[in-house]
Formats: structure tokens, C-alpha cells, sequence
């Protein structure tokens, strides 16, 4: 097929609600995958980056939350980046390859040549057109992108072997319990319409074991109890790690940023990622200011246009102010995502934090963390509609929505 008649349609993996626990209080209401990072939506960082993809012709986002949480999202999106998205719901978890095969009829309307699937928890650059290349030279069924971390946090992802030469995958193994390499997988891969044929010989393989399932003895029927449904395939152990070393899957590695996003803390140090990028990619996002006419700005910091920064306010870096926030004088803000709708007022203080949406902050009060991004009290969260009264501190906490804060209180989870 010549390059210029080649079509790609991207895939969006999004999960459902029951995969929102790990970002509660801030999933209550609000779908993870549409939770601002640096005042856009967690996804639509994925759905930027599929615009700079040759031939693309769609982007479909599959998950099994309600349509209706999506709908108004995937037309906005589609309008405002000229690229149609589509949202495309599970009946029941599928697996990350089993979601794919599930929807393979809409996904090859437009006979596309290649296939890119996205979790969309990850934050990274996203190097999309350079991986589509490396693919098609490669000539393989897949290629996954991959990045070098540091040997204690590798066993928390899929380690992998890949040839220094070829860079072929030769093995994959997810999240061994003993150390196997420093090169893992992040989550974002480009395939041929191939793939479609070996999940559908893992579904055959699942089928013939349920089959044989049936015969009525002890040890089969111990062997059922640990079996997955037939209907349910997983990119990572089903796919990835039987392909490895048979010249099928290959690797394109990143040397730029990439991080998973596992618990709400990571959404600000992730806030900061895309905001630094910004520099580079969309600098008109980016607010500046010196204190006079504007709020002092430090760093790299997003102010929805709608929000009202008083002139003595004092922000950034890595902060992300959401639609109509209203913020008084005096107010410090730093290293912290604001929600819609709140208000911060006289010389209050906040620091390693998000502040939920139509939450509301008192005169002198103080909302902040040490800032350890992957502990659960790391970051201090407040829920939907919290009022943290004048001169309260509130340090290292999570506050679940519709709470009114009296009293100062460090390393709490409020009910």
C-alpha cells in the first residue's frame, strides 16, 4: 500500500469506574480520564498527540463507563481539534487486547493499516509519528514503547528484553517478582490488523480449555477456579509475553518524559510534565505575569481565561487554575491543581495540593503537603465542595466532598 492511501485510527483505552477507585475522591463525579492535567483533560493529551499521527482518520475511546459521561466530551473534542473521536462502550471489562477484538468491526471501518492503542494513564511526549515509522521498518505484527527506569521501580511494570540490534522484543514478563531489566513497557503500542488474528487464536486456545474444562475430575475443575473468562484477554500476559522472540513484536525506546498515573498525587507531578512541554508545543497556554497589572507567575503555570486572579496574587510554579476560580489578594499558590468554580481568598496558602471543585478556602488558612507524589497522603486532597474556614490548616489530608473544615487537622482522611 503507498503511504499516501495508508489510514490510522488511534485507540484510547480508558477503563470504567471500578478502575476510578485509586483517584477517589476526585473520581466520585468526574471520570478519570477527563481529569484536568494543566487544564486539559487527562486524555486529551493522548488525543493531541494522535493529531500529529500521518492518515489519521479516527480516534476511538473504549471503556465501560456510561455513554453520557463521554458524549459531550467526544464532541467537543472532535470540534476543537478537527479530528473525529468516538466513544465505543463495553457491556463488562474485556482486557486490554480482549477490548480491542470486541470493537475490531468499528475499528476497520476504514480499512486502516495500522492500529495505535493508548492506556490512557500514562503521561508522556508521546512520540507517535516516530514509533509509526520504526514500526513500518521493523516489519512486524507490533512495536511498543518503551523507556529505561531505575532498576527499584522497574518490578512495578512490565519488564522486557529487547535485542540491541534489531530491537526485537525477545522476552516479556509483567511485574516479575525478581529482577529481569530496567526496560519496561509504557503502555502505548502501534500494530497491523494482524493483531485482531492472534487475539483470536488466544479466544480459540480459551474456548478449547473451557472445553475440556468440562470433563468432570478434581484437577480440572481446581484449574477452572484460576481461570480467567474466556471472553477476557490481556494485552501483557496473553499477547505480548508468547510473542516475544518470534520476530513479531519489536520496540521503540523513548529517552524523553513518561510517567503512570497511579494515584492522584501523580496528577500534579504529571500537571508539570505537560506544562513544561507547553513551552515547546503551546506556549500561548502558558500564563506570564509580573505583579502589576496581572498576578506574579513563577514557572510554568495555566489560568483558565474565565478565572479572576487578583494582581497581588503570587503563582506557580506548576499550577493549574480551572474555570471560573476566583482568587483574592495576598494568595500563594504553588506546585497544586485548582478545580472549577472555587474560591481562594484573602492570603490564603496552598501548596501540594488539588482543591475540588467549588471548594472554598477562608482568609489566612493553609492547605498543603510535603509533596511525596506516591504515598497516599503524600499531596493534601480536597473533595467536591469543601469550606476550609478562616485560619484553618489542613496538611497531608484527604477530604471527601461536602465537608466543612473548623479545625486544623494533619495526616487525616476525612469521611
Amino acid at each position: 500500500m503507498d503511504s499516501a492511501d495508508e489510514k490510522v485510527v488511534a485507540v484510547i483505552l480508558v477503563a470504567g469506574p471500578s478502575k476510578g477507585t485509586r483517584f477517589r475522591p476526585l473520581s466520585f463525579n468526574t471520570p478519570e480520564p477527563l481529569f484536568p492535567l494543566a487544564g486539559q483533560p487527562m486524555v486529551h493529551h493522548h488525543i493531541s498527540a494522535c493529531k500529529n499521527i500521518p492518515n489519521l482518520v479516527q480516534v476511538f475511546l473504549i471503556g465501560y463507563y456510561e455513554e453520557r459521561e463521554f458524549a459531550l466530551y467526544s464532541s467537543s473534542v472532535s470540534n476543537e481539534l478537527k479530528v473525529p473521536v468516538r466513544y465505543l462502550k463495553e457491556d463488562k471489562p474485556h482486557g486490554s487486547a480482549g477490548s480491542l477484538y470486541y470493537f475490531r468491526d468499528r475499528i476497520m471501518e476504514e480499512t486502516p493499516s495500522h492500529i495505535f492503542l493508548l492506556n490512557f494513564d500514562v503521561c508522556c511526549n508521546f512520540p507517535l509519528p516516530e514509533m509509526l515509522e520504526a514500526h513500518k521498518a521493523y516489519g512486524g505484527i507490533g512495536t511498543l514503547l518503551v523507556i529505561k527506569v531505575s532498576a527499584e521501580s522497574a518490578s512495578q511494570f512490565g519488564e522486557l528484553v529487547a535485542d540491541p540490534a534489531s530491537q526485537e522484543l525477545l522476552h516479556y514478563t509483567e511485574k516479575p517478582e525478581t529482577f529481569v531489566s530496567n526496560l519496561i513497557n509504557c503502555g502505548i503500542y502501534v500494530f497491523t490488523p494482524n493483531i485482531f488474528s492472534v487475539i483470536q487464536e488466544v479466544y480459540r486456545l480459551r474456548e478449547e480449555k473451557a472445553y475440556t474444562r468440562n470433563i468432570p475430575n478434581y484437577e480440572s475443575q481446581q484449574f477452572a477456579t484460576r481461570s480467567l473468562p474466556t471472553d477476557f484477554v490481556r494485552l501483557d500476559q496473553d499477547i505480548l509475553s508468547p510473542l516475544a522472540g518470534k520476530k513479531q513484536l519489536y520496540t521503540y525506546e523513548t529517552t524523553e518524559f513518561w510517567e503512570q498515573i497511579k494515584t492522584p498525587g501523580m496528577s500534579i507531578k504529571c500537571s508539570a510534565l505537560y506544562l513544561s512541554q507547553f513551552r515547546s508545543t503551546s506556549p500561548h497556554l502558558l500564563a506570564s505575569g509580573d505583579g502589576n497589572r496581572s498576578a506574579s507567575v513563577v514557572g510554568d503555570v495555566y489560568v483558565h481565561p474565565s478565572a479572576r486572579v487578583h494582581p497581588t496574587a503570587k503563582i506557580g510554579p506548576n499550577v493549574s487554575i480551572s474555570a471560573n476560580v476566583r482568587i483574592a489578594p495576598g494568595v500563594r499558590l504553588k506546585n497544586c491543581i485548582v478545580l472549577d468554580d472555587v474560591e481562594i481568598m484573602e492570603n490564603a496558602v496552598v501548596v501540594n495540593a488539588i482543591v475540588g471543585w467549588k471548594s472554598s478556602l477562608g482568609r489566612w488558612s493553609r492547605v498543603q503537603a510535603d509533596g511525596d507524589y506516591d504515598t497516599k497522603l503524600g499531596i493534601t486532597i480536597l473533595g467536591e465542595s469543601v469550606t476550609v474556614e478562616d485560619e484553618v490548616v489542613v496538611i497531608n489530608s484527604i477530604v471527601l466532598p461536602n465537608k466543612v473544615l473548623n479545625l486544623s487537622m494533619q495526616e487525616e482522611i476525612i469521611l
